[in-house]
């Protein structure tokens, strides 16, 4: 570290306002000396000004920003302070090598290994990884986790509760194929059987979890309208969109998430059980334009390592004038979420369906008049 970054919140002037750059990107820059490079590679980095920071040490050299979440895609966009090419998608290729690859700590340790893999195709021995996380993130055990990938992992700077590392990925020969890192596995609910296929970093990736088990086994219990279109947002693998295919072949799929690999997988998922269904990005509402005869939902409370409500609470906010007179949203949630009175607020009486084992499944509706209740509920 050569000390030319005072180490204390640091500021950069862009564009009349002076934006500050995050505890990581800190730590980051009390380690210059590291960032010199040809072309740099972050992924998954806050989008703040550290990529003006690095065209200040290294004038001439390429940037590349790439990130599986799509809401700090549209930051990267939005922010023209960032400077860089921009790729949002489930895994990063290129056939140029670059010499410099700054990781985020992901919250799945199995993404990180994700990540590690698809960079073979866009390193070469000489190539410089820098992992820089919360320590809280358990970035603390990346030897433990990397072993058999880096030639070498050292830590070399902590400060701000952050860590940074330094490594080297052992070359492979191996080609990185997507397919090859998809769990595959099987749910049966009400005597439908759905296959699953999901990537590292996406909810329920292993299995499938408690609050949409609960959530089917309600949908479950009759049969819906036909030929109705559904919206399944935050859909993480796809599981109650292909559900509610299995059940009702005449339904209109819409899948909607803020990550890449959520979206990949819902893809996947939809070709297992022989269903179609478009597929597409949302950082909440952002990306929702239609109008739905139903929204289902196993709505994210989390970002990264902290809780993050916000997107789950613009969603429900907002999302009337996504549903037809008489349509119904329909959730499940940790029953500690104070949901209920934001849904009221939005499209009025909220029943519980059910409560049971910490998670609660709420229904609402979109009355067909102002003045007039409707008390269809979503049935399938």
């Amino acid at each position: 570290m050569d000390g030319s970054y005072p180490f204390f919140p640091f500021f950069h002037f862009t564009d009349g306002k002076y934006m500050s750059l995050t505890n990581l990107s800190q730590v980051l820059l009390r380690n210059n000396d590291l960032l010199k490079a040809n072309s740099t590679l972050l992924i998954n980095m806050p989008a703040d000004t550290l990529s003006n920071e690095l065209r200040v040490i290294n004038p001439e050299s390429e940037i590349s920003l790439f990130t599986s979440n799509f809401e700090l895609y549209q930051q990267y966009q939005s922010n023209n302070y960032a400077q860089g090419k921009y790729f949002f998608d489930s895994f990063y290729q290129s056939s140029n090598n670059h010499d410099l690859i700054i990781i985020q700590f992901p919250k799945s340790k199995l993404e990180l290994k994700f990540t590690l893999a698809m960079l073979a195709s866009c390193t070469n021995e000489d190539s410089r990884i820098l992992v820089v996380g919360e320590n809280k993130s358990g970035i603390k055990s990346i030897e433990k986790l990397t072993k058999g990938n880096f030639t070498f992992c050292a830590k070399v700077d902590s400060a701000r509760h952050c860590l940074l590392v330094e490594a080297q990925l052992i070359k492979s020969d191996k080609s990185f194929s997507i397919n090859d890192w998809f769990n595959h596995y099987q749910v049966e609910v009400n005597n439908v059987q759905l296959k699953v296929a999901a990537l590292p970093g996406v909810f329920s990736q292993a299995k499938l979890d408690a609050g949409t088990a609960l959530l089917l086994e309600t949908l479950s219990e009759a049969t819906t309208a036909e030929n109705e279109k559904v919206l399944d947002f935050g859909c993480g693998a796809g599981v109650i969109a292909s559900f509610i295919g299995l059940k009702n072949p005449s339904t209109t799929l819409h899948l909607a998430d803020v990550s890449a690999l959520a979206l990949t997988s819902a893809q996947e998922t939809l070709k297992l059980n022989g269903l179609d269904g478009k597929v597409f990005p949302t950082n909440s509402l952002s990306n929702i334009t239609e109008k739905y005869q139903h929204i289902i939902s196993n709505p994210p409370f989390h970002l990264g390592i902290k809780t993050h409500y916000v997107a789950t609470e613009q969603f429900l906010h907002g999302i009337k004038p996504h549903l037809i007179r008489g349509g119904t949203l329909t959730i499940v949630a940790n029953s500690f979420l104070q949901y209920q009175d934001i849904i009221e607020g939005s499209l009025g009486h909220t029943k519980k369906l059910c409560k049971r084992n910490g998670f609660t499944i709420y229904q609402a509706h979109r009355s067909i008049r102002a003045t007039k209740s409707h008390d269809n509920q979503l049935k399938f």
